[in-house]
C-alpha cells in the first residue's frame, strides 16, 4: 500500500500537525486540541486518539480543519 491514503497512527498525525505549525492546546477526555492562530485564518484540529487507525474520512476531516488538501496533508508527514 502507499502512502498516499493510508491510515494513519496518532503518532503520524502528530507529526503531520507540528509540520503543519500547529501546536497542541489542550487535552480534554481524551480529545488532544491542536491549533495554529498564524498564518490567518485560525484553525483547530481535534485528535481522538481512540479512533486510531485513522482511515479516509477521518483524515478528510482532519486536512479540512487544518485548512489543507487530503494530498498535503499526507505530503506533511515528511516534511
Amino acid at each position: 500500500m502507499s502512502r498516499w491514503k493510508r491510515p494513519l497512527t496518532a503518532r503520524e498525525v502528530r507529526r503531520i500537525l507540528r509540520n503543519l505549525n500547529f501546536t497542541h492546546r489542550s487535552t480534554t477526555g481524551g480529545h488532544e486540541q491542536w491549533v495554529r492562530e498564524q498564518p490567518a485564518p485560525f484553525r483547530k484540529v481535534t485528535l481522538s486518539e481512540h479512533n486510531e487507525p485513522f482511515v479516509d474520512t477521518i483524515v478528510r476531516y482532519m486536512a479540512q480543519q487544518a485548512g489543507v488538501s487530503v494530498r498535503q496533508f499526507y505530503e506533511a508527514l515528511d516534511a
